[in-house]
């Protein structure tokens, strides 16, 4: 066994990112503090080719150090936009024809195993702040939620590693 190489991981270049076909799906976060949370959103979304990052809110934007220390550089090669609320960002992409599922526990949440979806379909996942989660007035606006089963005795996982199981998820499925 032995580690790849730059060369051996055959890593296509920002410009040919920029042009590739994308994960149809666009990620939200809502009103996240941490920039270094922030930036591994955005590793995370080149990582799975996702569509958009969408920055709402308090979330900081690039350029930044904190976001750069974690992103990598990806906020170079991932399409993002800022809105001012969450709630102007679900209604752009309700327009656009996206179906918006909150990354939250409520009381009708899909266990994410079992969320399912059509090839093809625009989703929209929402991450929210880390403490409060998705806020309240953005929740009745979301086609539904998604819920990753957990067997500790915390009740989250941190914002970006939500991001990266669902993300993982979703990818997974529209690649199989």
């Amino acid at each position: 066994m032995k580690k790849l190489t730059m060369d051996e991981l055959n890593r296509v270049s920002t410009a040919e990112f920029k042009a590739q076909e994308k994960t149809p799906i666009i990620v939200v976060l809502d009103n996240v503090r941490s920039m270094y949370n922030v930036g591994s959103v955005f590793r995370t979304c080149d990582g799975f080719a996702m569509e958009a990052l969408y920055l709402c809110g308090i979330t900081a934007c690039p350029p930044h150090k904190e976001i750069a220390k974690t992103a990598l550089g990806a906020t170079e090669s991932v399409n993002w936009k800022h809105f001012d609320s969450t709630v102007e960002a679900v209604g752009e992409l309700k327009a656009q024809g996206y179906r918006v599922f909150a990354v939250e526990q409520v009381d009708t949440s899909i266990a994410l195993q079992d969320f399912d979806f059509t090839a093809g379909e625009k989703i929209a996942i929402i991450l929210g702040n880390e403490v409060f989660g998705v806020d309240d007035e953005v929740l009745p606006l979301c086609d539904g939620a998604i819920e990753i089963p957990q067997a500790g005795t915390k009740h989250s996982f941190n914002v970006s590693v939500a991001g990266a199981i669902v993300m993982w998820e979703l990818f997974r499925k529209i690649e199989n």
